[in-house]
């Protein structure tokens, strides 16, 4: 999942940015809203944190830009503003929540969870596929009722599967939404991951869930016998 963080407290943002990136995230950063608003022209994101208080642009007016532009990417404001008022603005002009700090990270990702899993329509915690299950809380993996062991990447790449289950997703569109604006590895990177999951998920089941459509891309779905 894609986030991008605009914060412009530097030592914060590296911080949260580190955080979010072992969690499973791919996190494009930036610290200053004029940058944010620059790059939200042209990218999407599955959320975005935003700070108030930032110089060139502050957040309130990187949020208007967003929904000006027809943009329902959820929004959390991260802040040290914490009277009501401020908070009643935030979610007022558009903002999806509302932190204040300091904050436990826990927290954060537990936010972070609630509004993305609202914005791609899912009203449960646990993605469903057959007999896979992906529960968003506490990121636990399993298929048949076996628990399944994935690095940060393959989570975020399987969560997104599972989010756009049936849906044929090419190599740019995982791409784009896995790995950061600052990623240079290999341009196979999206066919390696598959094949490390298809070895997780598929290896030693009759059913295959992760489907290669030849020319357009991948495709999790349950493939049942007429």
């Amino acid at each position: 999942m894609r986030l991008l963080l605009a914060e412009d407290e530097r030592d914060l943002n590296r911080l949260i940015t580190k955080k979010l990136t072992s969690a499973g995230y791919s996190v494009d950063s930036f610290f200053d809203g004029e940058e944010a608003i620059h790059v939200l022209s042209y990218t999407d994101y599955d959320g975005v944190i935003l700070d108030i208080m930032m110089p060139k642009a502050d957040g309130f007016a990187v949020l208007r830009a967003l929904r000006e532009r027809g943009k329902t990417t959820p929004v959390l404001f991260l802040t040290a503003r914490d009277a009501i008022a401020d908070r009643v603005r935030g979610l007022d002009s558009g903002a999806n929540d509302y932190l204040v700090k300091p904050f436990a990270f826990d927290e954060l990702l537990a936010r972070i969870r609630a509004m993305t899993r609202l914005s791609f329509g899912a009203s449960e915690s646990v993605l469903t596929v057959g007999d896979l299950t992906l529960n968003l809380a506490t990121q636990e993996v399993r298929r048949g009722g076996q628990p399944i062991t994935l690095s940060a990447k393959e989570y975020a790449l399987l969560e997104y599967l599972m989010h756009n289950q049936g849906i044929v997703l090419s190599r740019e569109k995982i791409e784009n939404h896995i790995w950061n604006l600052d990623y240079e590895g290999g341009t196979n990177v999206v066919d390696v991951y598959i094949s490390y999951l298809r070895k997780k998920i598929d290896e030693g089941h009759k059913e295959k869930l992760i489907h290669t459509v030849r020319g357009r891309g991948y495709v999790l779905r349950e493939d049942k016998a007429p």
